[in-house]
């Protein structure tokens, strides 16, 4: 089970992937495992030398009653010092952003692909979608043709 975050390569240029686990509880596992989970506006911060993840939304256990989980809240992201110094270094000295582009089970753990990005101007967002055009054309054109 994977989820994505599709809106991610649209709107920010991905300089670095980093793959992080994330600390979850058991209902949050399960409930990712329903597959009632989305990282569509989530962002990543760090505080006080380690990473969060704030907005990923995982929504509630059915069974899970008295011990549900908040839905929205905060969950630390698990890297090694290394990592988190050089993220914040980038993050400190060019103005990046945190953004999870990816979500899924790796060995039943569940791992976070994190993107080191930079923000789209309108014009660069027209100049992907222009792309996207053209590259859906010639593919159109090729299955013609043969």
């Amino acid at each position: 089970m994977e989820i994505f975050n599709r809106k991610a390569k649209f709107d920010y240029f991905i300089e670095e992937e980093i793959e992080a686990g994330i600390v979850l509880t058991g209902t949050e596992i399960k409930s990712i495992r329903q597959g009632v989970c989305n990282i569509k506006d989530c962002y990543g911060i760090v505080k006080n030398g380690e990473v969060f993840l704030l907005n990923m939304y995982i929504g509630p256990y059915k069974e899970g009653n008295l011990f549900n989980h908040e839905e929205t809240r905060s969950r630390k992201l698990l890297l090694h010092k290394k990592e988190i110094r050089k993220i914040t270094q980038q993050i400190e000295q060019n103005g990046l952003t945190l953004i999870p582009l990816k979500g899924y089970f790796k060995e039943n753990k569940f791992k976070i692909l994190l993107g080191i990005c930079r923000g789209k101007k309108n014009y660069d967002k027209r100049e992907t979608i222009k792309e996207r055009d053209i590259q859906r054309e010639v593919k159109k054109n090729l299955k013609k043709y043969q």
